[in-house]
């Protein structure tokens, strides 16, 4: 993401965490500390969804989120923290982010996730009807912008033709995590989708586009 914003005037720092979920992003104080951080004019990108489709009690993880935007929710006995927990839906979760980061005086931006190296019929699966339609749904609920971002790198995907990508971003043993030419990809989108976005602050912070 450097490569696209003057960090001159604008500090970029990921606190993300691999394996986590919206859910145990917070119980496991990841987000604490970033809320600890937050100035008023911050902005904060939230992408969850990878690792939330998971068991909600199971002994390997224990990470995953009930599948939709509702506000239902479950208590479980976790077998992991040994303590009962009520577990929240997705898009619970992230309204939640939404609403404590904006009482922090921050800007946030959603992005749906990006899709896995997954192929039906000549085409990348997708996420609009879960995932990518919740998270959207939580932004617009929340006040927050949104990049479809699972849309915007599929429809480069589908444009490139599966065999291209699979040999382009993705190695033969993963089918999520892209290599650095995947990351890349992805982050160019990101700043495309943020320099769409409309009146959005954070854009006088991008890298001018050349010509």
């Amino acid at each position: 993401m450097p490569a696209h914003f003057d960090t001159t005037r604008l500090a970029i720092r990921n606190a993300a965490l691999g394996g986590t979920s919206s859910r145990t992003f917070r119980t496991k104080g990841l987000w604490a500390d970033v809320q600890a951080k937050l100035k008023p004019g911050d902005f904060v990108i939230i992408q969850f969804g990878h690792n939330d489709n998971g068991p909600l009690a199971d002994t390997a993880r224990a990470r995953g989120t009930i599948r939709s935007n509702g506000d239902e929710s479950q208590e479980i006995y976790n077998p992991i923290t040994k303590q009962q927990e009520v577990v929240h839906s997705y898009g619970w979760y992230l309204r939640q982010y939404i609403v404590e980061a904006k009482a922090k005086g921050a800007t946030v931006i959603v992005c749906s996730l990006i899709p896995r190296n997954q192929w039906q019929d000549g085409k990348v699966k997708r996420a609009a009807a879960d995932y990518g339609q919740w998270a959207a749904a939580a932004a617009k609920q929340g006040g927050a912008y949104y990049i479809d971002l699972n849309s915007l790198v599929a429809d480069k995907y589908d444009a490139e033709g599966e065999q291209k990508v699979r040999a382009t971003y993705f190695n033969t043993q993963d089918h999520t995590h892209t290599i650095e030419a995947g990351a890349k990809l992805n982050a160019a989108i990101v700043a495309e989708g943020i320099r769409d976005l409309k009146k959005c602050p954070l854009q006088k912070y991008l890298v001018k586009k050349a010509g």
